[in-house]
């Protein structure tokens, strides 16, 4: 089965990729030539003897580049060009935890920053935890969420060009968080994701008090993947899922590729591909996608 390696680098990288990919294309014994996908991105195309070679190579790329600052990929050629995205949304489409900007802004950031931490580390589980943190938050004024979105909530580089490159090569995109839906819709809207999914504050006298059941944690991440990709007869190997967090594992494992961007140790080490340097433009990259191909909003 062909396989290609992707390779994509920090700028502080690009000047060293090219020997680097001559070097690996070397080592692999590849035949073809180095397809350039931007002057900081490229595939080497190879078709491994057998899956002990494959585990040789992906142990060369990963002591390679250990030291290296550039994100490489390895896999088949085969359906590499996904039909549906899932992503995760905070701290992976979005640069905060939303909760955690909530907290900061009535003064008790360090107490829920600590809870959401062990959360994502996988210390404790994510329902306690988000139970924990909304107990914490009660009394919280509705009216004043749109102010947290709007004054401290941006998107992580990459974010709007993945989604419009993928959109308009007619793949689906699902945001599913464990944050809440007011925050969802708002980035789903911005965006151009097709559904968004995320958990809903319970409101008294236009204050929250509490979190809505069930909540939606690492389990239902996995449903949705699953439901989302059936209902659109999406088989899940055309599927590429992005989170950093511990309960993004389950949905990570289950698509054909899972990505841990920027990620917490235990899903660095779990997930399919990581992304450790790059922004959201190399899950775009790791499709095979060349930067002249990708769509931005000022285009």
């Amino acid at each position: 089965m062909h396989h290609v390696i992707t390779i994509v680098a920090a700028p502080e990288a690009v000047p060293a990729l090219p020997d680097t990919a001559r070097s690996f294309r070397s080592t692999i014994e590849s035949v073809q030539p180095i397809e350039w996908l931007a002057d900081h991105a490229c595939d080497i195309f190879f078709e491994p003897k057998n899956q002990d070679t494959l585990k040789d190579i992906r142990e060369a790329v990963h002591n390679t580049l250990a030291d290296v600052p550039a994100d490489a990929f390895i896999q088949p050629v085969a359906k590499r060009r996904k039909r549906m995205l899932v992503a995760d949304m905070d701290s992976t489409i979005i640069g905060q935890e939303s909760l955690d900007e909530i907290a900061d802004a009535v003064g008790i950031g360090p107490q829920i920053t600590a809870i959401t931490e062990r959360a994502m580390r996988g210390e404790m589980d994510f329902e306690t935890a988000l139970k924990e943190r909304i107990e914490l938050l009660k009394g919280f004024p509705e009216a004043k969420l749109q102010s947290i979105l709007d004054e401290r909530i941006t998107l992580n580089p990459g974010a709007e060009t993945l989604l419009a490159t993928m959109l308009k090569n007619n793949a689906r995109a699902v945001l599913v968080s464990g944050g809440f839906t007011l925050f969802t819709q708002a980035i789903a809207e911005r965006l151009g994701f097709d559904a968004h999914y995320g958990n809903r504050f319970i409101m008294e006298d236009g204050a929250i008090t509490g979190v809505a059941e069930p909540i939606l944690g690492q389990d239902a991440k996995l449903a949705t993947l699953r439901q989302e990709a059936a209902d659109n007869g999406i088989d899940l190997t055309e599927v590429i899922a992005v989170g950093d967090g511990a309960n993004d594992l389950s949905m990570l494992k289950a698509a054909g590729v899972g990505v841990a961007y920027h990620a917490k140790p235990i899903v660095a080490c779990e997930a399919a591909a990581r992304i450790n340097h790059g922004d959201l433009t190399t899950l775009l990259y790791f499709q095979g996608y060349r930067q002249d191909e990708f769509v931005t909003p000022n285009k």
